[in-house]
């Protein structure tokens, strides 16, 4: 149970944070890395969940981020690709990268069973929300390329799906 409170403070003082640099001027580049970032990050994460959950539904949803998001991935790196449109780092993306590894760590010190089926959903719920946010108030004001902003919305709508998975397997688990 402490373990949860502790990630769930690192969480907030990670969002806390986050707040003043999500709303930076971003290049397209630098737009381009939070996409990849992104998706990397979910991949990541699910891949440690879909070997460690116990419930099965968790299972299947991690299995699902693993999937969806590399196509994501492969599809937007495809399309930037086409676009001339590079990558480039900023505080930003390698903040959610930070994030995602300091999750992926937390997640795999947790012991498998319950108290992991929960946190890896707890988890999805917050990273859903916070890129949903990301991408409304950052990425999308400062997209400037036509290809870059139709990936935004693609990725919009892709977290928002998975968002709402996360909420209805997140309302099953024990607290």
């Amino acid at each position: 149970m402490n373990t949860r409170y502790l990630a769930m403070a690192v969480l907030m003082l990670l969002a806390a944070c986050a707040s003043s640099s999500d709303r930076a001027k971003l290049t397209d580049p630098e737009v381009a890395m939070v996409v990849r970032v992104s998706n990397l990050g979910e991949v990541r994460e699910g891949q440690l969940a879909r070997d460690k959950a116990t419930n099965a539904t968790v299972r299947d949803f991690a299995q699902m981020m693993v999937i969806e998001h590399t196509a994501a991935s492969n599809q937007a790196e495809s399309d930037l690709a086409r676009a001339d449109i590079p990558s480039a780092d900023s505080s930003l993306s390698r903040q959610i990268d930070a994030n995602s590894g300091n999750a992926t760590d937390m997640l795999r010190a947790s012991p498998a069973g319950p108290t992991f089926d929960r946190a890896y959903m707890d988890r999805q719920v917050d990273a859903h929300r916070y890129i949903l946010g990301v991408i409304d108030q950052t990425l999308v004001p400062n997209a400037r390329s036509k290809v870059l902003r139709r990936v935004l919305t693609d990725m919009r709508k892709l977290i928002e799906q998975h968002l709402t998975r996360a909420q209805q397997i997140q309302s099953t688990l024990a607290k």
